[in-house]
């Protein structure tokens, strides 16, 4: 039987797995656009209150970035797996196991990338002044509206790089994704699994390719991130 991250074809090479670029897009894309809305309201919750525990919460938040990728792989695999009251009832429901498929892929993209989303976001919100906040309400502005008008445009930076720091992150997560999802061709095998694959089949030529494609996304992401937030900056300090 041949593995499907051996070298195939007449030359014994083959160069890019798009299917695995496509799959890390995928899920970075959905990690983001999952992760952005509850970092606005988690973020702006803890700029702007305060109560006893909020430095736990915080820590809690923050925690994926000091715990070991398979510290962090282990409680999601614990916590996702088969005899887990959550893992049961995707299985009853769905019909399939959690771990070991992309929505549990993703599920676990979206715990591990919180901090990457909430603190940019949290320090962005905290950077708007309390007068302009009141400001809008004197002005009959609704939460909502204030929210809408005044904050998010300030905010908008912030929101900006948890983005980006989600994709990037996403894309280069290998642990966590490895522990989780497996390496399953088409279904969890991002393109960070699928470079260490061709290395350990010796296809040198391939991870290097792969590993070069990869990080002109991840450059052409932050170029264009870079470019966006010299804009807004712009334009957040003519709207000043």
């Amino acid at each position: 039987m041949v593995s499907p991250c051996r070298p195939t074809g007449p030359s014994g090479a083959r160069s890019v797995d798009w299917t695995a670029l496509w799959l890390s897009l995928r899920l970075a894309g959905l990690t983001v656009i999952i992760l952005v809305p509850l970092a606005v309201a988690c973020g702006r919750f803890l700029a702007y209150r305060s109560f006893h525990g909020k430095g736990l919460a915080e820590a809690a938040i923050a925690l994926p970035l000091v715990l070991p990728p398979s510290v962090l792989g282990f409680y999601l695999l614990v916590t996702l797996g088969a005899s887990s009251p959550l893992g049961q009832w995707w299985q009853s429901t769905f019909g399939g196991p959690l771990v070991f498929s992309f929505e549990g892929l993703l599920l676990a993209s979206v715990l591990v990338n919180l901090p990457f989303a909430v603190q940019p976001v949290q320090r962005a919100f905290e950077g708007v002044a309390l007068d302009l906040r009141e400001a809008a309400a004197c002005n009959g502005m609704s939460p909502l509206r204030s929210l809408t008008a005044v904050e998010l445009p300030l905010a908008w930076p912030g929101i900006l790089t948890a983005v980006v720091l989600v994709f990037a992150h996403t894309l280069g997560e290998f642990g966590v994704v490895l522990m989780v999802g497996g390496a399953i061709p088409g279904e969890t095998q991002t393109m960070a699994i699928a470079i260490y694959d061709r290395v350990q089949a010796f296809d040198l030529e391939s991870a290097g390719t792969m590993s070069a494609v990869l990080m002109a996304v991840s450059l052409l992401t932050l170029s264009l991130t870079f470019m966006l937030t010299r804009r807004l900056d712009r334009r957040v300090m003519a709207w000043r």
